[in-house]
């Protein structure tokens, strides 16, 4: 039996198991894809990591990655199917067969992206990853859906392939920290459709433009792709009866303690006002910390 099985092996994740191999715990490291650092490795540029600046997300997740595997956690590739807690001892079952017992669980599956909720969007040529596809639209015109900073970002990038990339957002203002908004507004590639409601992703098979309606009316916009960031939904699919969730998030404070003894949530599945790496790698820190105190107290 492991001392601490962590489900997710994004920076959340990977912090708790370098915190538990500090506290000589044995840690197990859940990935569902492998070698896999989480949703940060599809991040052009990190420049809000303290001490890292200017990183890719890969090559940032690749240095917890190492880290982690120096201290000594081990990884096991799986897809979980079920987790429960049976006489003070954590079973989590993989959708292949398989189970491993943890006396204590660290559940941080991240998220997943959210998807538009509109008519037309299961069409090909709709992407939820700029770093991955942004090379694919060279010289094109693309466009991307959302305000948040991944929006910005994603813009941003594209704006060095592209010819044109649409910035669509249906407020009157980007959610998007302002150094990101400065660097959209110098960027002359860039336009910004505000207050826009997406209606529907024209075409075939393939996208081929957006119809929104603006100011009481409906417009269209040719487009060679689409790019979706929207914003995400938490994976705690598995924590449905398990623990305490608000809206869809594990109920948990920085301790990262859930409802359910030896269960704790760490990073973008737990409730938390914000989701950045350096917020996730302390929840990881802190996760192992209160799992090592729940270990010490109870076995």
């Amino acid at each position: 039996m492991t001392d601490i099985i962590i489900i997710g092996s994004g920076p959340a994740g990977l912090t708790a198991a370098i915190y538990a191999r500090r506290a000589m715990l044995s840690a197990l490291v859940v990935e569902k894809d492998y070698m896999g650092t989480g949703q940060i490795s599809v991040t052009d540029r990190v420049e809000n990591y303290p001490g890292l600046y200017g990183l890719s997300g890969y090559e940032l997740g690749e240095k917890f990655r190492e880290q982690a595997e120096t201290l000594g956690a081990e990884f096991y590739e799986g897809e979980v199917e079920s987790l429960e807690q049976a006489d003070g001892v954590w079973h989590v079952k993989f959708k292949l067969g398989g189970e491993k017992t943890a006396k204590a669980v660290v559940y941080a599956a991240g998220t997943s992206y959210r998807h538009l909720g509109v008519k037309g969007e299961d069409k090909q040529r709709i992407s939820f990853c700029a770093v991955c596809d942004g090379f694919f639209y060279k010289d094109k015109t693309v466009a991307v859906i959302g305000g948040g900073d991944t929006a910005l970002g994603d813009a941003l990038y594209l704006s060095k392939l592209a010819k044109t990339v649409y910035l669509v957002h249906r407020r009157d203002e980007f959610r998007a920290n302002k150094s990101l908004q400065k660097k959209v507004d110098d960027t002359e590639n860039i336009v910004k459709i505000m207050s826009a409601q997406l209606k529907e992703i024209t075409g075939g098979a393939n996208a081929e433009g957006i119809v929104y309606e603006q100011a009481g009316e409906e417009k269209s916009l040719a487009l060679d792709g689409i790019f979706c960031a929207v914003g995400s939904v938490p994976n705690t699919q598995l924590l449905e009866g398990v623990c305490k969730l608000e809206g869809g998030y594990a109920a948990a404070g920085e301790d990262c303690v859930t409802s359910a003894a030896g269960l704790f949530a760490a990073g973008d599945v737990r409730t938390t006002p914000l989701r950045q790496v350096v917020t996730a790698a302390a929840d990881g820190a802190n996760a192992a910390a209160s799992a090592e105190k729940y270990i010490s107290d109870n076995f």
